[in-house]
């Protein structure tokens, strides 16, 4: 199993076409967002047989240079509302400083899947795309995902990512669910839902290597306990590995 394999066969099915006609049309003739061939950036930067985590999200950003792909991630200097509050939650969880630099590729790197239920949008305009099949697509991406037989961690942001936990039911994985991380939402149950600790926490009771949710670097000012203890985490597992 591949996300290679899975693309392929999605390739033949007619929604598919259809979806991809109506997508080209988008880009054809209005401003659309990530750029056409970062569009699947998701299904490239993490390999299936790899993930951990999946972190389901809405769709895309909607303002030039922001979206290229990954769920909440950008690679420009001022950061969406979303992202912020995620570090925000994400510093408060973990007891650390974050260097939030906005690119998330890192966490796509250690096995983080960070999907859009919606992969396009047109500019400015959210939630442009729904209701042109991304909603099937990205169901049966979930459907894909769920018969691996390893832990996984589903982090479901928000009711459009929520709809799809209808989708998972294998005993090996951990389904969380909270408000999303949009202003309009994250005081309604994203702030203090400790998601990245949670998920630590299932990932090592099941013998997996945790996600190390922040960048080491000189901008990044990290507890000096909190540093010690996921150091410490790191050794026994490299320990056991080598066992």
């Amino acid at each position: 199993m591949s996300f290679e394999e899975f693309l392929k066969e999605e390739e033949q099915k007619d929604y598919y076409k259809n979806l991809m006609d109506k997508i080209n049309e988008e880009y054809k003739n209005n401003i659309c967002y990530p750029e056409y061939n970062n569009i699947f950036n998701a299904l490239k930067a993490t390999e299936f047989k790899n993930i951990k985590v999946v972190i389901l999200g809405q769709d895309p950003y909607h303002e030039p240079n922001q979206a290229h792909g990954l769920a909440f991630s950008v690679l420009c200097e001022k950061l969406p509302p979303s992202l912020k509050n995620i570090y925000k939650e994400m510093e408060s969880d973990l007891n650390i400083k974050i260097n939030q630099d906005g690119n998330l590729d890192y966490l796509a790197k250690q096995g983080v899947l960070l999907l859009n239920t919606l992969l396009s949008v047109r500019k400015g305009e959210a939630f442009s795309h729904k209701g042109l099949g991304w909603e099937t697509f990205t169901d049966n991406v979930i459907k894909y995902i769920n018969k691996l037989d390893q832990p996984i961690v589903f982090l479901l942001w928000g009711s459009p990512a929520q709809s799809k936990m209808k989708y998972l039911n294998n005993p090996k994985h951990l389904i969380i669910t909270s408000a999303h991380p949009s202003p309009l939402s994250a005081y309604r149950g994203f702030f203090g839902s400790k998601p990245f600790s949670k998920t630590n926490e299932f990932l090592i009771k099941n013998g997996v290597t945790p996600i190390k949710w922040y960048k080491w670097g000189k901008s990044v000012n990290v507890n000096s306990y909190t540093k010690n203890v996921y150091l410490f985490l790191f050794k026994i597992f490299s320990y056991i590995m080598r066992v």
